[in-house]
């Protein structure tokens, strides 16, 4: 009874991460705000990168609230059940905001959530994330520079927590890497899923509007 007790435990703080992470804070604000629906602008993407042209208020708001989301489901599994628990409630958090079903199965792209998470489980991986992005920004590209945030993720949590740090990156970079290649729309050919991986869009050239995060 006591493991079965522990097991229905872990599955609802799961299940209420997942739930947390599903609140679409971008798309709020976006309406909030009367801007447009996020998912029928530039790359659908719902994410306070989206928010750009109503301010800089609405940008901080909804990044600092999906970032905040990330940390709830990680502190609420590491008091009931160690790291474990809090870096799966990490992913699951991640998954939510990925595909909001709120939003009908789109959504961002799992970067804010997961500097939260990783707040929480491995603060030095939010360090990580944190500094591609801004090395992106600086060469006038967010989705390369968070692209090599994701590489230095792994062998940078392995340093400093081993298999456990490896377990971690693998956790929070599956849903943010598979959301980046599937997208929120079918992609027009094969190639479309290079562009993605690597630039985070459907084909090259420069984006007037990052979907990063």
């Amino acid at each position: 009874m006591i493991h079965a007790g522990r097991l229905g435990s872990g599955v609802a703080v799961l299940a209420a991460s997942h739930l947390c992470g599903s609140v679409p804070f971008a798309q709020l604000v976006a309406r909030l705000t009367n801007s447009t629906d996020l998912r029928q602008r530039g790359t659908g993407t719902v994410s306070a990168s989206g928010l750009r042209d109503v301010g800089v208020g609405p940008v901080v708001v909804a990044g600092v609230l999906d970032v905040a989301k990330g940390t709830i489901g990680p502190l609420v599994a590491r008091r009931r059940a160690g790291t474990p628990l809090a870096v799966a409630a990490g992913a699951a958090t991640i998954t939510g905001h990925n595909w909001s079903p709120f939003l009908r199965g789109a959504g961002g792209r799992g970067l804010s959530p997961a500097i939260g998470a990783l707040l929480v489980t491995a603060p030095e991986g939010s360090v990580v994330l944190l500094a591609g992005v801004a090395a992106g920004r600086l060469v006038g590209e967010t989705a390369i520079g968070a692209l090599a945030g994701y590489a230095a993720l792994t062998p940078v949590l392995i340093r400093t927590r081993g298999r456990t740090g490896a377990l971690t990156a693998a956790a929070m970079l599956t849903p943010i890497l598979v959301k980046r290649l599937m997208g929120n729309r079918p992609a027009a050919s094969a190639s479309t899923y290079l562009w993605r991986l690597l630039l985070d869009r459907d084909q090259p050239g420069r984006s007037s509007c990052p979907s990063e995060w």
